[in-house]
């Protein structure tokens, strides 16, 4: 007990200090705060609710506020289709000058998101379909996500246990420019609780000329 009480600590100190950190490399490396939460009504039925703090540096110069609900059927124990709403603002900087432009974005998706599991390796696809609605113009996209949770323990339901997780998810335009961005990202979680989960990781970010990197930092909270 007074073990884990010290990676929790360790791991604590370790998110507190990030921006500091990041501050005094001066670095471009971006931070995302993250909270994802699942209500469960009952054995069918559930509601998502998502909270993203997106920022250029370390913590303070905002670059994207995303919150993101939906409802969810479970067609099977592993199976979930999803229709969803999320609200965008985007600050972004209007090319090289320090000046910004904000951009509202009004979403409506609908998602199928199917898991598995092979050995101790827990697989989940995600299609997802998106229509946005960018301040005048309307846009739709299609996004698919292929993610990796590997327990460092054998059993399932262990709480106060790290875990890894790695994920891609590719992003396709419906226009012309078929390819939007691919995100790859891996990190080392820690799970207080069956219900609780808390994770650091690094994400790497390719658009179609330029990438981004970030760090994030992810809460995942089941009602």
């Amino acid at each position: 007990m007074k073990r884990n009480k010290r990676i929790v600590t360790t791991l604590f100190a370790m998110v507190m200090l990030l921006p500091f950190f990041s501050i005094a490399q001066d670095s471009n490396l971006g931070n995302w705060l993250i909270y994802i939460g699942n209500k469960k009504l009952n054995s069918k039925w559930n509601i998502h609710n998502e909270i993203q703090y997106r920022n250029y540096d370390a913590i303070g110069d905002l670059e994207q506020l995303l919150l993101r609900t939906g409802v969810g059927y479970n067609l099977t124990e592993n199976n979930n289709i999803l229709l969803g709403y999320g609200y965008i603002l985007s600050e972004n900087y209007v090319d090289n000058t320090d000046e910004k432009v904000s951009i509202n974005e009004h979403r409506i998706f609908q998602q199928f998101t199917t898991k598995q599991s092979l050995w101790k390796v827990k697989l989940s696809h995600r299609y997802r379909f998106e229509q946005r609605f960018v301040e005048d113009e309307f846009k739709m996209r299609f996004r698919y996500f292929l993610g990796f949770n590997i327990p460092f323990k054998n059993e399932e339901n262990d709480k106060n246990s790290f875990y890894f997780s790695a994920y891609n998810e590719i992003f396709l335009n419906t226009e012309s420019s078929v390819f939007d961005r691919n995100r790859i990202y891996g990190g080392l979680g820690y799970k207080l609780s069956k219900n609780i989960k808390l994770e650091l990781g690094y994400m790497n970010q390719v658009f179609e000329a330029s990438s981004r990197d970030q760090i994030n930092i992810i809460s995942f909270i089941n009602f």
